[in-house]
């Protein structure tokens, strides 16, 4: 499965979970920053645009229940709408790792978090850890879209999916601290625009 280092696992074992869509409650800060130089040869390669965007998520309520998920996609892929290719992805939930190896070809691998998705947050693997800090500003608005993964297949080709989205959400400074054996070189450290979804409801349909 196409990954980092830091969503790689030789785990096969997990325990099994229901097919999509997957509707879920969620809270989450999402930022995005100008790909490092180092970024590409992290991506999926062919033609990409060069802007990282990542995640971190606080699933309320879900198919496997209530967990929590970081994610990012170093490059993003061209398109009317561009898609993320997403080589990191962890979570605090077996029943999720299966999930998203299965159903969507995302290497999820467990991690710990620690925190409020919206404030001060920490997701933390056996090799890395990622620390955000958002200070949301401005009025709270209404956030109606969608985002669309593009994972690359081992055989070759792609599979796609898209959650869609629909709540509430403020912009937001987000301050980054990421380490690891590839994330320092294309996960930005520092401060970046950002927004938080200070409540929204998603469902993630079947991977195609």
């Amino acid at each position: 499965m196409w990954s980092v280092p830091e969503s790689s696992t030789d785990r096969e074992d997990w325990p099994v979970s229901p097919p999509p869509p997957w509707p879920a409650a969620v809270r989450a800060t999402l930022w995005w920053h100008r790909s490092t130089p180092d970024a590409a040869q992290f991506g999926p390669g062919g033609t990409t645009l060069p802007f990282t965007l990542a995640m971190m998520v606080d699933y309320l309520e879900s198919p496997v229940g209530p967990y929590r998920e970081i994610l990012a996609s170093p490059v993003l892929r061209p398109g009317v709408i561009p898609s993320m290719a997403v080589p990191f992805i962890a979570v605090d939930s077996e029943p999720s790792v299966h999930g998203g190896r299965t159903h969507w070809h995302l290497p999820k691998v467990l991690a710990e978090f620690a925190g409020d998705v919206t404030r001060t947050f920490s997701a933390t693997g056996e090799s890395w850890k990622v620390t955000t800090t958002a200070s949301p500003r401005g009025p709270e608005l209404p956030i109606a879209g969608g985002l669309t993964f593009a994972q690359p297949l081992d055989g070759g080709g792609l599979l796609r999916a898209t959650a869609k989205l629909r709540g509430r959400f403020r912009y937001a400074r987000v301050e980054v601290q990421a380490g690891g054996p590839t994330l320092d070189r294309w996960l930005r450290a520092g401060t970046h625009h950002g927004i938080v979804i200070t409540r929204g409801r998603m469902s993630t349909g079947p991977g195609r």
